[in-house]
């Protein structure tokens, strides 16, 4: 399945099933890094219900602030020395803005969500997914600070779908 989104700026793309679907767990365990007083990747991708590492790779205590973006619900702060890590899992979807209170210019956003089929568009707002089971699906774009969705027919072969 292909698409495409108009947008200003970074577009997070969901593919969710209209009828209930099991999905196995993710291949590999997300992580996000501290290095360099920075965190990496700017925007973490992870499937709600499954764990994520945070990790500290700088030489430099660190600590670790997430709070659900709509909610401003903390959802936790940990220190994480040198060399540590500390594993969380997200239990809602949505935005989570990630912090580290040592160093306040240090930022950061997860975005958790249920579907296997998350992705972001690339800076021509360009987006695919592969593997998706025949059926009615709900693209929903999040971008610009809003939330686009439409419902969407996935056949054999390819389908190809814009969002504006």
């Amino acid at each position: 399945m292909a698409g495409r989104v108009t947008t200003n700026g970074t577009a997070v793309v969901v593919l969710d099933p209209r009828t209930p679907r099991t999905f196995g767990p993710p291949d590999e365990k997300p992580v996000m890094d501290q290095a360099g007083l920075t965190f990496g990747p700017e925007l973490l991708l992870v499937r709600t219900g499954y764990p994520v590492e945070f990790r500290n790779s700088d030489d430099t205590l660190h600590n670790v602030r997430v709070s659900h973006e709509e909610t401003h619900a903390s959802a936790f702060n940990v220190a994480i020395p040198t060399g540590e890590s500390y594993t969380y899992t997200f239990e809602r979807d949505g935005f989570y803005r990630v912090g580290c209170d040592i160093h306040p210019a240090m930022a950061a956003s997860v975005f958790a969500a249920s579907s296997p089929f998350a992705t972001v568009a690339g800076a021509d707002g360009s987006f695919s997914f592969s593997g998706v089971p025949a059926g009615t699906w709900s693209v929903t774009v999040f971008a610009d600070g809003k939330r686009l969705q439409r419902d969407i027919e996935v056949a054999g072969g390819v389908t190809n779908v814009t969002v504006e």
